[in-house]
Formats: structure tokens, C-alpha cells, sequence
């Protein structure tokens, strides 16, 4: 500790959560009252008086309710969506309508990707579940299995964390099989395997200078050290990037990460594997060098522990606190948000490093230099089209709405197509479990209403 002084070494002293699961549609507390009780809790879990000497608050934008000036992380989600529904009037702050809405998924997609309705996550997420399997030599039907058996394991997890919203295990052929409760939403995903962000969750962390902690009497065993850091990005337009079998940005992130852990993953003995859509922390944990076994979470994921939006990070924080004070030595925490867009990793420890932190973490530059050529995207094509990734869409009675492929041009250029519902022979080919239809020829033709659409030859 020579190298650093106490009042430069930061150290996280306090968790809080709370879950919020009302009777009465009504009685839902709004988010700022859920961040004020996670700040309370985080707090009380440090054991000592901290908010009224806080001189920064980090605050993680808020998407389920607008406020003008908000004070951290949480959602009220479930709750504003059942009185969306219900026509019911929440007695909270009023909704800030004049606060401009953050910018999402559609407002940086082509306007061809929109139409086709590939800019929600679950509908992009597809694009790189369909070219990694691919790519690693999977059938659809491997990948699937792993897929199921991944997230049996963070059903597990959140079995065990007190905060998760849905506490029981599901067996992979559960997650996996479609059916009336489970039903498929874009291919390969099934509801089982996607996000859940109908939850009311707070989430908080307290973090001071280790000087500070001991000046406050905290205990020591309360005390979990950050020892470093990595982030990256890809443009927001997903169609802007030069393949979809693997993110240049995350394995920046965690090659940078693994560094702090002498170059190896399997030195870090809790991990946290940000979970939206299985492909996340498939192409993860092989950047990691970690096998099929993998434990991936500390939290429960996105599905079953429960995703409050842009806030589930925050909470597998919580998680990864707690597991560390139980005895893991050195903790990973992935996340990642858009489309496989933003990537942020943090190692966190039981014991604090000796140099210090480092103020700089982007690895952009190592990001980018390893990104190939990315090819011209055009809205309209004919001739041949080989299929780079795909997904079929489906509506709520299950029934397909039609298939989207993107797809290369005989010159090499990049386009999206539709196969419509009635082509039964095409969408067989993409769904056969034993065949990728990835690296498949077919013909691209124009549509009346100026979408290309694709046939498999």
C-alpha cells in the first residue's frame, strides 16, 4: 500500500436494494422513492452516517419515468406499465414531459431496418446469435442447448439472490420450448430468454476513499476494493459494423480486464455475464477463455432476476459486493447496453492494489484497430444475396409475421430483405435446427412496396 495513500484508494462500503411488489396498482412506489430507499439501505449497510457528506452523485438516466432533476438508479417499471393499462393516474411527481426522452434503438437505425422491424433489441440481438453460432461450427440445435443450459444456471443464481423478481429454477428445456406462456418473439428467442423489464427495483453503492472508510469506523470486512476498468463502443447503427460473430468493443473490454487478472479469466472466482439475449455472454465467456461449465452470474440475469432498464448493472454490483465479502477473492462485473454497443467491464477484489487506479479506461483504440472493412449498406438489390445473419419474427398468438435476412450482394455490399409468410420453403430453411441457414445463397428481388425480398435458391 506504500505506493498509493489512503485518501487516493477508493473502496465501496455500502449496497442497497429494494423490490417493490404492490398490491394495489396505486400504491407503487415511483422510482425516486425506490433510489431514496436503496441510498438509505446502502447507508445502513455500511453502518455508518455517509449521505449527507456525499459530494458526487452518479445517476443512471431514468426510462420508465421522466423527472427534471433525479437523484440515481432505479425503475418503477411493472408499475407504470399496469397503470398505462389500466388508465389509472399514479399519485407521484408529476411526469416531466417537457424533459426530452432519451434517444433509443430506432432514432439511430436505417430507416429499411426499421420498416423490416429489426431496431428493438429483441428483434437485432438475433444478427449475432445466428452468425456466432455459425461461426464457432454450431447447428442451431447445439447452440440452442447451450443457450437453455446458460440460463438454467442464472435461474439458479437468482434462486439464491433475495431481490430477484422471478425466484424459481427453470430447466434448459423449459427455457427453450416454445409455448403459450413462453412463446417465441424473434428466432431464436423465446420470452424465457429475453429481458424482463416489468419490475419495480432501486438499486445503490456507496463508495468513499479507504482514509474515509476508517476515519467512519467502518468495518473492514465491509470494504471491497475496484481495481480497474474497461470500456469500449461500436457505432449506434448497428448496420455500421463489419461483421456479427463477434464485438470487437467487448473483447477489448475483457482481454483489458483480464490483464488486471495476470491474463487469465479463470482467475476470477465470481463473474458477472451481462444477460439480455444469450449470445452476450456466449461470445463472452470464449473471449474470457471460459468453458461450457461456466457459473456466468452473481445477480440471477436479465430474464429472471429481473433487467430495471438501464439500471441492472447496478445490481449485480450489489451482488458482486456481497459475494466478495463472502469470501470471493477477485470479482468480474460485463455489462453491456444498445446492441451489443456499449461494453464496460470492472474487477473488484477483497484486497486493494498497490498502484494506483488507473484514471483512463477506454480501449477504443484497441477496439478499432482490430475492425475489418465494414461494407456499403443499399436499400435496394437484386440478383444473388448470401445470407451474413437472419431472424423470423412472430406475433403474439405465435404465428410468423415474416423473416428478415441480411444479407451480402454478389459485389459485396450489405442490404436487409424480408421473406414474407407465405414463402413456407425459405422460412423452413432458416429454421431447420440442423442446418445454419448462414453462408445460404438465394435471389433478392424488389417488393411493390420498395423492400427487397429474399428466396433461398
Amino acid at each position: 500500500m506504500a505506493n498509493t495513500p489512503e485518501d487516493r484508494i477508493p473502496v465501496i462500503v455500502g449496497i442497497g436494494e429494494i423490490v417493490d411488489r404492490p398490491k394495489e396498482i396505486t400504491e407503487g412506489l415511483e422510482p425516486l422513492d425506490l433510489l431514496e430507499q436503496a441510498l438509505r439501505r446502502a447507508e445502513r449497510d455500511a453502518g455508518a452516517k455517509l449521505l449527507g457528506e456525499v459530494q458526487s452523485l452518479d445517476v443512471v438516466n431514468f426510462l420508465s419515468w421522466r423527472y427534471r432533476d433525479p437523484e440515481s438508479g432505479a425503475e418503477a417499471q411493472s408499475t407504470a406499465t399496469k397503470a398505462e393499462r389500466a388508465g389509472t393516474k399514479l399519485p407521484w411527481t408529476p411526469f416531466a414531459h417537457d424533459v426530452e426522452e432519451p434517444k433509443r434503438g430506432a432514432a439511430f437505425q436505417k430507416p429499411l431496418a426499421v420498416k423490416l422491424g429489426v431496431f428493438r433489441p429483441v428483434t437485432v440481438y438475433p444478427f449475432y446469435e445466428a452468425a456466432s453460432s455459425a461461426h464457432w461450427g454450431q447447428t442451431p440445435r447445439d447452440a440452442m442447448a447451450e443457450s437453455g443450459t446458460l440460463w438454467s444456471r442464472y435461474s439458479e443464481a437468482a434462486v439464491q439472490n433475495p431481490n430477484a423478481w422471478l425466484k424459481r429454477r427453470y430447466a434448459p428445456e423449459e427455457i427453450t420450448t416454445p409455448t403459450a406462456d413462453n412463446r417465441l418473439i424473434a428466432w431464436p428467442y423465446n420470452k424465457l430468454m429475453v429481458a424482463n423489464p416489468s419490475v419495480n427495483m432501486g438499486g445503490a453503492l456507496l463508495l468513499t476513499s479507504l482514509a474515509k472508510a476508517r476515519a467512519a469506523g467502518i468495518a473492514e470486512d465491509k470494504l471491497v476494493y475496484p481495481l480497474g476498468g474497461a470500456s469500449a463502443e461500436e457505432p449506434r447503427d448497428y448496420l455500421l459494423r463489419d461483421q456479427f460473430y463477434e464485438s470487437h468493443p467487448q473483447n477489448a473490454v475483457l482481454k483489458a480486464v483480464m490483464d488486471l487478472a495476470g491474463g487469465d479469466g479463470r482467475k476470477f472466482d465470481a463473474i458477472e455475464l451481462y444477460s439480455c439475449f444469450p449470445c452476450v455472454p456466449k461470445m463472452a465467456r470464449r473471449t474470457l477463455g471460459l468453458g461450457a461449465d461456466v457459473q456466468p452470474t452473481v445477480t440471477g440475469g436479465l430474464t429472471f432476476f429481473g433487467a430495471p432498464l438501464n439500471t441492472y448493472m447496478t445490481h449485480a454490483a450489489c451482488a458482486m459486493v456481497r459475494r466478495v465479502r463472502d469470501g470471493a477473492k477477485l470479482g468480474l462485473l460485463y455489462g453491456q447496453g444498445g446492441f451489443v454497443t456499449k461494453h464496460h467491464a470492472l474487477v473488484v477484489s477483497k484486497a486493494a492494489t498497490r498502484e494506483a487506479l488507473a484514471q483512463e479506461t477506454s480501449v477504443q483504440g484497441e477496439a478499432d484497430r482490430n475492425k475489418r472493412a465494414v461494407p456499403e449498406f443499399v436499400t435496394e438489390a437484386s440478383g444473388k444475396g448470401k445470407v451474413e445473419s437472419f431472424t423470423v419474427l412472430y406475433g403474439r398468438g405465435g404465428d410468423v409475421e415474416h423473416g428478415v435476412v441480411m444479407l451480402r450482394t454478389a459485389d459485396d455490399r450489405r442490404t436487409l430483405a424480408r421473406i414474407p409468410a407465405s414463402d413456407s420453403a425459405t422460412l423452413a430453411h432458416l429454421l431447420n435446427m440442423d442446418h445454419t441457414p448462414v453462408g445460404s445463397l438465394g435471389e433478392i428481388t424488389m417488393a411493390v412496396d420498395g423492400v427487397p425480398e429474399w428466396r433461398v435458391a
